[in-house]
């Protein structure tokens, strides 16, 4: 029993003295802080704008006559030809106008055969004194006015035939077929929409620039036409959050700013080769930016306070300020890159940003020191923690 005494306050003792540099905190000063000093890095930033998706054409369908729908030809998303048949419309009135104006030919042409050997026989008349000047020229006029009619009649007929092939609606371009709000058997007129063909092989992607960026962008580079090719090769995000496996290009710029938004219209081009983009669809556009002497900062190292960024930059005199930074609205989620508030080689606290004051005089330490504390605490506990279980199973015995 007197062994097993004597071994248990010997290990008390022992874990008693390993415990005597502290508990589970680290073994810091009360004003030891870690800082970092601030130095300028490239950073890739990216600028997002709300997009409409199109088709690089989108035609609206609309019947030239007014008249029952007969046949639909096509089904919707299917994907047609320049000049293929969509739609048929009732065609039997327009038939029997085209049937009407052939024969109104045919009489004009008979007429003017009849007026035109009319006109020869009172040539030869003429010729041999039987008629005079008077009866010839009226022969002549009559003739000419039923070449007239012939050709008046011609007309008519070619008319009626391009009526009666607007019974016949085929698409203008290629593309796919929209929406068919329109059904057999439904009476449909000049104001109707039948559909929209879409090409969508490449795609129109309209968005909207802030007059600011794009007044930067052409200060920059001297003027509109440069600040537009300037502008790199652009990435669609789509409307489950993924990015577009091709990238686009912006191709044009409306040279009107919107008096009510403050925007200028965008338009930017992308291939669509697996038919995936659609038109009417919507998304967003993502412009790469490459800062190579950007701010960048921890956004743990940084306090939000009613929707403004503070951190706490170290004075000369080690004091801290407590000091507002300005930052792009764009980030990673993980950094800020400031644009206003810190310069290269000011000096920020890193961690422990809750127990400081405006003012607050401190001992700063690098980061590197910082983190070896915190391993060299752990380390610490841990031993502590054994010595303990330790203890508990010898006074248990």
């Amino acid at each position: 029993m007197k062994i097993k005494s004597f071994m248990f306050v010997a290990l008390a003792t022992a874990a008693l003295t390993a415990c005597k540099g502290g508990g589970g905190m680290p073994n810091f000063g009360d004003n030891e802080y870690p800082v970092r000093t601030v130095s300028a890095q490239g950073a890739a930033m990216q600028t997002t704008y709300p997009a409409t998706i199109k088709g690089i054409q989108d035609v609206e369908i609309h019947p030239k006559v007014s008249g029952f729908i007969t046949k639909v030809c096509v089904k919707e998303g299917q994907s047609v030809a320049a000049g293929q048949l969509l739609f048929t419309i009732d065609a039997e009135t327009y038939q029997a106008a085209v049937r009407q104006s052939q024969a109104a030919v045919n009489t004009a042409r008979a007429q003017a055969q009849t007026a035109k050997m009319t006109y020869q026989n009172s040539q030869k008349l003429y010729k041999n004194n039987v008629i005079g000047q008077y009866e010839l020229q009226s022969s002549q006029n009559t003739y000419a006015s039923a070449q007239a009619q012939v050709s008046q009649a011609q007309a008519a007929l070619t008319s009626a035939k391009e009526m009666l092939s607007f019974c016949f609606v085929k698409s203008p371009a290629a593309g796919v077929v929209g929406s068919l709000p329109f059904k057999v058997g439904a009476l449909v007129s000049a104001a109707s929409t039948l559909t929209t063909v879409s090409n969508i092989s490449t795609m129109e992607v309209f968005f909207s620039m802030t007059e600011k960026d794009m007044l930067d962008m052409t200060k920059t580079t001297g003027s509109a036409s440069a600040a537009l090719a300037s502008i790199p090769p652009v990435k669609l995000q789509l409307a489950d959050g993924t990015i577009y496996d091709h990238p686009g290009k912006v191709v044009k710029m409306s040279g009107v700013i919107d008096a009510a938004t403050g925007s200028v219209s965008m338009i930017a081009h992308f291939s669509n080769p697996e038919k995936l983009l659609k038109s009417g669809g919507s998304g967003s556009i993502v412009v790469p930016h490459d800062n190579s002497n950007a701010i960048v900062i921890p956004q743990e190292c940084t306090l939000e306070v009613q929707n403004k960024i503070f951190v706490y930059i170290l004075g000369k005199d080690n004091k801290v300020k407590y000091t507002e930074i300005k930052v792009d609205p764009q980030n990673d989620g993980k950094n800020y890159v400031v644009t206003d508030g810190l310069h290269v080689g000011d000096r920020y606290v890193t961690n422990g940003l809750a127990k400081l004051t405006d003012g607050l005089q401190i001992k700063p330490i690098t980061p590197e020191e910082y983190q070896k504390k915190i391993a060299d605490n752990e380390k610490l506990g841990a031993q502590q923690g054994s010595a303990s279980g330790v203890i508990k199973s010898l006074s248990g015995k």
